[in-house]
C-alpha cells in the first residue's frame, strides 16, 4: 500500500514511472532483511548510484544534518571531495560498525578482482536509525553476509518499503514505518530532472503526524491504536536525495536541506534526541574520476543554472515527505522484542482524510 494507492495525492509535482528512487536511471537499491525467533527484527538497505562502481566513477554528493543525534560515516570526505566514492548503507545503529567494515571488504575484493579501479583505500557512507525496540540491538545480529546479500539484491525497478532492510525494526510517530520511497519530475523549462528520496522512518510522534495537510496523529490517537511512543519525540530518520540534473557539490547542499522541509511537512522537528541525516547526490556529471588512466589535467563538468533550482527544491520536499508517507502505508504491524507496533490502517486513515476533504478523488492542500 502507498499514498497515491488511497488516493492521497502529496504536492503538485508529477512522479516518476516508479515513484521511488530507482527512477534515477541506473539507480539500484538492495535489502537484506533478518529476522529470526522473537527478538531479532533488523536489516540493511544498500544504495548503488549508478550501474558501475562509485570508486571507480564517483558522483558529486553533500550532505545535511538537521540535528546530529545520529550517524552517517564517511561525511568528512564528502565534505572535502565533494565526491560520493562508495555505495550508501542504511542500517541499525548498533551494526554500523559491522556494515562498515563489510563495505571496505567488499572494496578490497572487487579491486582485486579487477571490478572496480578507484584507489585502494574505502571510506564507505553507513547510516543509521535505532531499531531497539522491535530488535535485540545489543545482540549485533548483522555480518557481512547480510550487507553482501543486500548489494547482490540491488537492482533497478520497484524499491520494496516498509518493513525490509535498514528499515525492517523502525518506527514513525508511533506506527510501523520503515523504508519509503518516490520521485518528482522537474518541469522542461526547468530541464526536466528527475528528484527521488529514499527514506529510513524511524522519527516522530504521534500527536504530530501529518499527511496532506491532516493532522492524522491527533485524530488516530495511542488511545485508539495504541504502541510504545516516545514522548520527546526522539527517533530519526535517514534521507538520501538522488537527481540526474547537472549539480555541482554545494548545489547538493542546498537540495540536501531541503529534505528537512518535507520531514517538516509529516510532522517531524528535529528534536534533541532525533538523529535527522540527509545525503544528496547528482549524476548529472560522469567521469569525474581524477585517477583514470591518460587523465587530462582538467575535467568537463556541467552545472545548472541557479536560476532553475527551485523547482528541484520543490521536487525534494514532495519526494521526500511522500516517502514518509509511503513507509508508514507499506509497513506491517510487527511485534518483535517484547514489543508491537501497529501499522497506520488504511481504512481508518481514508476516514480521517475524507473528513478533511483529502484522499481518492481530492487534490491536495490549498
Amino acid at each position: 500500500m502507498r499514498a497515491r494507492d488511497l488516493g492521497i495525492v502529496i504536492g503538485q509535482l508529477p512522479t516518476g514511472r516508479l515513484n521511488a528512487i530507482t527512477d534515477v536511471a541506473g539507480l539500484r537499491v538492495g535489502h537484506c532483511t533478518v529476522i529470526r525467533g522473537d527478538a531479532v527484527r533488523t536489516g540493511v538497505t544498500v544504495i548503488m548510484p549508478h550501474e558501475g562502481d562509485p570508486a571507480s566513477e564517483p558522483v558529486f554528493a553533500a550532505s545535511h544534518t538537521l540535528n546530529g543525534n545520529g550517524e552517517m560515516t564517511g561525511l568528512e570526505w564528502i565534505r572535502e571531495s565533494g565526491l560520493l566514492t562508495t555505495p550508501i548503507a542504511l542500517t541499525n545503529t548498533n551494526s554500523v560498525g559491522a556494515i562498515h567494515h563489510a563495505l571496505v571488504g567488499v572494496s578490497v575484493r572487487w579491486r582485486a578482482e579487477g571490478r572496480r579501479s578507484g584507489p585502494a583505500w574505502s571510506l564507505p557512507v553507513v547510516a543509521e536509525t535505532w531499531d531497539g525496540y522491535l530488535n535485540d540491538i545489543g545482540g549485533q545480529h548483522l555480518k557481512e553476509d547480510d550487507l553482501i546479500a543486500a548489494l547482490n539484491a540491488a537492482e533497478v525497478g520497484p524499491v520494496a518499503e516498509g518493513n525490509v532492510g535498514g528499515g525492517t525494526g523502525m518506527k514513525a510517530f508511533g506506527f510501523k514505518a520503515g523504508i519509503g520511497t518516490a520521485s518528482r519530475l522537474v518541469g522542461a523549462e526547468d530541464g526536466g530532472y528527475t528528484v527521488a528520496a529514499l527514506v529510513q522512518a524511524n522519527f516522530g510522534i504521534r500527536e504530530r503526524l501529518m499527511i496532506d495537510g491532516v493532522p492524522v496523529g491527533r485524530e488516530i490517537p495511542r488511545t485508539e491504536i495504541p504502541g510504545p511512543d516516545p514522548g520527546s519525540g526522539g527517533g530519526s530518520v535517514i534521507v538520501i536525495l538522488a537527481t540526474d540534473a547537472p549539480l555541482l557539490a554545494h548545489q547538493c547542499r542546498r537540495l540536501a536541506q531541503r529534505a528537512a522541509l518535507g520531514i517538516a511537512r509529516t510532522g517531524g522537528g528535529g528534536e534533541n534526541d532525533s538523529g535527522d541525516l540527509f545525503l544528496a547526490f547528482a549524476t548529472g556529471n560522469r567521469g569525474l574520476n581524477a585517477e583514470d588512466e591518460g587523465q587530462s589535467v582538467t575535467k568537463p563538468i556541467t552545472m545548472l543554472d541557479d536560476d532553475h533550482i527551485t523547482a528541484l527544491f520543490w521536487a525534494a520536499i514532495e519526494a521526500t515527505e511522500e516517502a514518509v508517507i509511503n513507509s508508514l502505508l507499506a509497513a506491517e504491524t510487527m511485534t518483535g522484542n517484547g514489543v508491537t507496533f501497529h501499522a497506520l490502517p488504511a481504512d481508518r486513515l481514508l476516514e480521517v482524510m475524507a473528513r478533511y476533504g483529502r484522499g481518492a478523488g481530492a487534490g491536495p492542500l490549498g
